[in-house]
This record gives structure tokens, sequence and C-alpha cells, in this order.
């Protein structure tokens, strides 16, 4: 099964978002910055990574562009309370493969992962 890596600061949102994953039967890994995220990256290797658009210090732009650095291949889902075109745009040209916007229901979260690693 699918190794993810969920990076968002909210924890409710980690712990939903890994709570859904672990019962479909994904490996989970979570943290709350994106230098965190940025060290697990660069610890293991992930099918997938969940990643918050707006996190204090170290945005999700950022950490999509300092994992683009080391791999140009990686599926990422961006998550984001905060739907700014300027954003969506930086991101996607950044190779975002899908945008969810806060809140989500589990069901559109594992539809949104389902389609992304089929890919």
């Amino acid at each position: 099964m699918a190794k993810i890596l969920v990076v968002d600061d909210e924890e409710i949102v980690r712990v939903c978002c890994k709570r859904a994953l672990i019962d479909e039967g994904y490996e989970v890994d979570v943290t709350a910055s994106g230098k965190e995220g940025l060290e697990l990256f660069d610890q293991q290797k992930y099918d997938l990574v969940i990643l918050d658009l707006k996190m204090p210090h170290m945005e999700g732009i950022e950490v999509l562009a300092s994992i683009r650095r080391r791999t140009s291949d990686q599926k990422v889902i961006m998550i984001t309370g905060y739907m700014a075109l300027e954003h969506t745009d930086e991101s996607s040209a950044l190779g975002t493969t899908c945008y969810l916007e806060k809140p989500f229901a589990p069901d559109v979260l594992l539809s949104a992962i389902h389609n992304v690693l089929k890919e």
C-alpha cells in the first residue's frame, strides 16, 4: 500500500487525515511544519505528499519548491483554506497534482488520493 506524508500545522487536519488514511490501509506520517516535513521527506520515500498551503515559518509553496529541487516526479496534493489564484498558479507551476479546499470530508480526500495515485 502507498506511503503518504501529511504536512499541516492544524492538529485536527493531521489527526483526521491520518485516521482516514490508516483505515484505508495506507502508511502515514504526519508533521506540523514544513521543516519537519522536509526532514521526513529526505529520510524516506513517499508515494504522495499532502501539503498545507498556509503554515507558519515555512509555507507550503516553499516546501513544494524544496521537494521539486530534490525530485521532479513527487505527487503532491495541496490543501488550503485560502484558495487564492496567485497561490494556485504558483503551486501548479511547481507541479501540484491537485487541490483540496478545507474543510473536506474524508471521502473527498480518499477520492483525490485514489485519483492521484493511479495517474
